[in-house]
């Protein structure tokens, strides 16, 4: 037993919905009058609550008899300094395995799955009674991972960011962005909703939805359905795609480089005076301003991810 305690097993946790409404709304009471006002049903986010919790205690018991056990909530992860033996656990949904990839440095990730009713959990393939047995095959080395690949963002100004799953390049407020696009040898200025870059994790997510999209008007404008699925990378594959969101033919911009992949490199530079972003897996408040003469070159990053499998 001396050997376990030796390594930490940091668990990652998340608010529920209920304790963002408690939280907006002080109290419990206040939070079920808005939700009831507005025709929800303040129960179900009750019952949501106690699942997770339930899960989370039960998780935290079961490990305290293998390790030395830590738990953070995942407001503080970006901040955290991770040990490098430290074996990470995430209990929650996908969008936590990704929000916490991106700040480890080789760790193991094993990812529990709280509520599968409720979850997909493409990326949670665990519940909380498998902890012992995966916990225990990754101490002894016996237990697979699947590495992850990431993308970068390096500024001209030296700022720069990671993704797990996907960037968005645009304006603050969603409104059409103005800037010039670079790849492969061919440039050209564009004006759009913004561009999404999503790794092969993230081809399951926002650029799905951005090709679905995009297949259902072109096949309605057809007048019939558009098969196939596009070749999108394996999780740890070595390049990525991206996509420019409703791009607008004009005479001073062009709308010929609108999606493919990036084996090297893409650059982008802003022509934007105010409120241009770069944000990661959908973390709006956490962004990279990109403004006028601002340049980002967005690549596959060289750090990886681990997920245990």
């Amino acid at each position: 037993m001396s050997c376990l305690s030796e390594r930490k097993i940091v668990v990652i946790t998340r608010q529920t919905r209920a304790d963002e409404l408690v939280r907006k709304f002080n109290n419990l009471t206040h939070a079920s009058f808005y939700i009831e006002r507005m025709g929800g049903d303040i129960g179900e986010y009750i019952a949501e609550s106690n699942i997770y919790k339930d899960s989370v205690s039960s998780s935290l018991n079961r490990l305290r008899d293998m390790a030395r056990v830590q738990q953070i909530d995942r407001d503080y992860v970006p901040d955290f300094m991770f040990g490098e033996d430290d074996i990470v656990v995430t209990i929650g949904q996908d969008g936590l395995v990704a929000n916490t990839l991106k700040y480890l440095n080789g760790q193991p990730l094993i990812a529990v799955n709280p509520d599968p009713a409720r979850y997909d959990g493409v990326l949670l393939p665990f519940r909380e009674p498998d902890l012992p047995f995966v916990v225990r095959d990754v101490l002894t080395g016996c237990r697979p991972n699947k590495e992850i690949t990431m993308a970068a963002v390096e500024l001209n100004d030296g700022q720069s960011l990671l993704a797990v799953n996907d960037f968005f390049i645009g304006k603050q407020t969603h409104v059409s962005a103005r800037y010039s696009i670079r790849i492969d040898g061919q440039e050209e200025n564009q004006t759009s909703s913004g561009i999404i870059v999503s790794t092969g994790l993230g081809s399951t997510g926002w650029l799905k939805s951005v090709i679905a999209g995009a297949r259902g008007i072109a096949g309605s404008i057809a007048g019939f359905a558009i098969p196939g699925d596009v070749n999108t990378p394996k999780w740890d594959s070595d390049f990525l795609y991206y996509s420019v969101r409703e791009p607008f033919p004009s005479d001073t911009t062009g709308t010929s480089l609108v999606f493919g992949k990036i084996a090297d490199s893409l650059r982008i530079t802003s022509q934007m005076p105010e409120n241009g972003v770069i944000f990661s897996d959908g973390i709006e408040q956490d962004y990279l301003q990109f403004n006028s003469g601002i340049e980002a070159v967005i690549s596959v990053a060289a750090k990886k991810g681990y997920l245990v499998v």
